[in-house]
This record gives C-alpha cells, sequence and structure tokens, in this order.
C-alpha cells in the first residue's frame, strides 16, 4: 500500500511542476489546481501510521512445535556467580535488627540500606565481604544460593540460631533499547531472567518492532550476537535467551515500520514544495484577476 502511495505521490509532483511551468507563461490551468488537491491528499494520507499485528509465541506449520511442547517445565540456566567489587543486599529474614543494627565488622565495606531490604555490603577485590560480627567471608565463585548458605553456617556458628538470610546482588544489569515501550537499563534481581520477562517489564514492544529478529549482544573483549525469534513458541523455553549481566538487548524496526519512516521523511520534504507552489499559484491567481 505505501509503496503505491509512494509511486503516485511522485508522478503527481511531476505532474505539477510540469503544468505549473506552462502556468506561470500562459494561462492558470485548472489541471494544476486539480494536481494540488490531489497532491496535498496523498501527502496527508502518507504521513498516518499503520499498525501491524504482532505475530508473538505463534506455532510455525500446521505440526506442534516438539520445544514448545516443553514450555511448562522450568528454565534452566547457569547461574551467577559473585565476582569481586559485585554489592551483595543481605536481609536477615527472621530478624532484621539482629543484622542491620550489628556494628560493621573492621574493614568492612557497607553502603546504605533500609531495615525491610536489608543492608548492601561490597565484595572486595580478594573476593571476601567483611560482616558483622563474623567478619571476611569469602564469596567469590559462588552462586547467590550457595553464598547464602554459607554467610547462614556462619552465623550459626558463632552468632544466631537457625538464621535464615536472602541475598541478592543488586549490581547485575541489563541493557534495553529499541522498539520497545520503554528503553533503559533494567536490574537482573533474580537468577534465570529470561527475555520475555524484561519485555514484559518494559511494556513490550511496539508496533513497529521485529518480533522475529531481537538481537542480544553479549560479552566483553569477544561479543556474540544472539537472534531470538518471539514468533515462535520455542523461544520461550530457549537458554539463549536467559539473560546475563551486561547483556545488551536491540529490537530493531519490522519493514512495516521502516516503509512507514520512509514515507514520513517523504512527507517532511514534500511539504515546503508544496508551500512554494501554493504560494505560486496564489500570486499568479492575484495577477490575473
Amino acid at each position: 500500500m505505501e509503496k503505491y502511495i509512494f509511486l503516485a505521490a511522485k508522478y503527481v509532483i511531476l505532474v505539477l511542476l510540469h503544468n505549473l511551468q506552462h502556468t506561470l507563461t500562459a494561462t492558470l490551468d485548472m489541471r494544476v489546481l486539480y494536481s494540488l488537491c490531489i497532491i496535498s491528499i496523498l501527502a496527508i494520507t502518507s504521513s498516518c501510521s499503520y499498525k501491524q499485528s504482532q505475530l508473538l509465541f505463534q506455532a510455525s506449520g500446521t505440526k506442534p512445535d516438539s520445544t514448545a511442547a516443553h514450555t511448562s517445565q522450568t528454565i534452566s540456566g547457569s547461574p551467577y556467580r559473585i565476582h569481586p567489587l559485585d554489592q551483595l543486599q543481605i536481609r536477615n529474614l527472621q530478624s532484621i535488627k539482629s543484622l542491620v543494627d550489628q556494628s560493621p565488622a573492621p574493614n568492612s565495606n557497607i553502603s546504605g540500606g533500609s531495615a525491610a531490604q536489608g543492608q548492601i555490603f561490597q565484595v572486595e577485590e580478594d573476593g571476601t565481604v567483611a560482616l558483622p560480627e563474623i567478619g571476611h567471608v569469602r564469596v567469590e565463585g559462588l552462586t547467590r544460593v550457595e553464598a547464602t548458605k554459607l554467610i547462614e553456617d556462619q552465623y550459626k556458628k558463632n552468632v544466631l540460631v537457625n538464621p535464615v538470610f536472602e541475598i541478592k546482588v543488586i549490581n547485575l544489569k541489563v541493557t534495553l533499547f529499541g522498539e520497545v515501550k520503554s528503553q533503559g537499563n533494567y536490574p537482573l534481581v533474580k537468577d534465570n531472567t529470561t527475555l520475555v520477562e524484561l519485555l514484559g517489564e518494559a511494556g513490550g514492544l511496539t508496533q513497529s518492532a521485529n518480533e522475529k529478529s531481537i538481537k542480544i549482544i553479549r560479552g566483553d573483549a569477544n561479543k556474540t550476537v544472539t537472534e531470538i525469534d518471539l514468533s515462535k513458541l520455542s523461544s520461550i523455553s530457549d537458554p539463549r535467551a536467559i539473560l546475563q549481566n551486561g547483556d545488551v538487548i536491540y529490537v530493531s524496526q519490522n519493514k512495516r515500520g521502516i516503509r512507514s519512516d520512509n514515507l514520513q521523511n517523504i512527507t517532511t520534504l514534500v511539504q515546503p514544495v508544496l508551500l512554494l507552489v501554493n504560494t505560486a499559484l496564489v500570486l499568479l491567481t492575484l495577477s490575473r484577476l
């Protein structure tokens, strides 16, 4: 549809300019006025946006996708392992005061936090975290679950009776931009966060999004690009769609969105021409009166 509008607009502009050339040296040709009306209508029409129905999580073909049949299974991935300089938010679920109100251990790196959320501790360069009452605990290389059990055991031996802790790594994040409702940086607050969950948090895709090719850019020195096709049910359980710290997710435009932008650009270029033509026709008409 947009292709035919573009060709028609181009043809009418050529006719208009050709007729205008003769009009300036002869009598006013009514065809110019007709052409002007047509091009004005086309300019308005081409500036309209076109909606596209997104094909999310559709079964391909008539046969069910063998991978999609297992989408109810828990998505498994490699859990994040703690690194130096990570920030751990630690909360005692049994008694908040027993952790938050204690004096910091010597040389501990503690930042702000509320009693409801727990306290924030930074992992030091040697891979340990300094905690109240028990001192330095090595957590480098441990998963969040492993670190939680280790710290619980340390407090159980020396300070608390049957402690229950909640630990979050709060400095992990991914970057999302492109054709989504809300671009920006998003924290990875839980293990095995999926692409679908992140897009849901961002408000979903726009009408111009290309849901068949969403790129996940991963890695520091050696970057890799993974394309996820959200039009397939298998994308829900695709292990490649489990996000990692530092991932950059880009959602590109679909073909319809690109064509709509091109038409909008054409309209922007045509409008000054129409203004000049209108002005010339008005002046010419007044001179003939």
